[in-house]
């Protein structure tokens, strides 16, 4: 082969070998359009490498992803995982602090619609994402999303890891509790956990009748007659409500108090059933203890 085709051959086959790599690499960001829960199309042009959350699921889904170390804020109730207590506490929903956020010069804010930031934001120039959980099915999307977002090969995993969780933890209900009328109160207002609500979906899961139909909607604020009228005969609150709900007119009725069927949650397992996120199984997991102790004890 003549000098001048080998140099040609060899740069045609180092061409041909970069090429190759950059087509085996991780998908970068700018091949990425994501479409939040606004409807609104969102475009990076490289992986955000620092991201401020704003909301404890989501938070928990970032480091589910193995991208725990590119959030640079977040919100003021995020407690997991524990290095997630050492970033700036930003605010909640109502009081975020935006300057605060500016500050951190985030390449992505992921938050609720209910924080009503988005356009403040977008208009100081920041990127966001708006992403809203209601149920198992929003928890399995934006595990897709973000994981696209974030070049996460962890997805598949964790998706098929809660579904097994909450497979198991179906299969292990006592007969004995199966079929009950339930009750979740998520706030002494007080609020339920509707049966489409997230929550209500991991009750249907272990086979339990939620007493809050869909129709109210995933969270209503309910009359506590309603309560005493529906008669369930197995209530899941917290342990700091559960003292007083005898001393709540006409609640003396009720079979669950009657029989004392109360699963009385503590702050950790409280978090797990208010966080729509990669930890849902775990939720399911902790009810399923509850039922198994008050099967046990007839």
């Amino acid at each position: 082969m003549k000098p001048s085709s080998k140099n040609s051959f060899l740069l045609a086959l180092r061409l041909l070998v970069s090429g190759l790599l950059l087509m085996s690499g991780p998908l970068r960001a700018a091949d990425i359009s994501l479409t939040d829960d606004l409807g609104r199309k969102q475009q990076w042009s490289e992986s955000p490498r620092r991201i401020v959350s704003l909301l404890p699921s989501l938070t928990e889904l970032v480091c589910a992803l193995d991208a725990c170390e590119r959030l640079v804020g977040v919100d003021r109730y995020a407690n997991f995982p524990a290095s997630v207590s050492t970033l700036p506490r930003l605010g909640a929903l109502d009081d975020a602090s935006v300057e605060a956020i500016v500050a951190l010069r985030p390449d992505l804010v992921i938050l609720s619609p209910a924080s009503r930031l988005h356009d403040r934001l977008g208009a100081l120039g920041l990127k966001t994402l708006v992403l809203d959980t209601l149920n198992l099915a929003d928890v399995r999307r934006h595990i897709d999303s973000l994981g696209r977002l974030l070049d996460s090969r962890s997805g598949a995993q964790l998706k098929q890891s809660i579904e097994r969780q909450l497979a198991a933890a179906a299969s292990q209900v006592p007969e004995a509790m199966k079929g009950l009328r339930v009750y979740y109160e998520v706030d002494s207002a007080p609020y339920a956990a509707g049966e489409i609500s997230f929550s209500g979906e991991i009750l249907a899961r272990l086979g339990l009748r939620n007493i809050v139909p869909a129709a109210l909607g995933p969270f209503p604020k309910l009359n506590p007659e309603f309560i005493v009228r529906a008669d369930p005969q197995l209530i899941l609150v917290s342990q700091r409500n559960a003292q007083k709900l005898v001393d709540r007119p006409g609640w003396d009725r009720i079979a669950a108090l009657r029989d004392q069927r109360v699963c009385r949650f503590t702050p950790a397992e409280g978090d797990l059933m208010a966080r729509p996120g990669p930890r849902m199984g775990e939720a399911a997991q902790a009810v399923l203890r509850c039922l198994q102790e008050l099967a046990a004890r007839k």
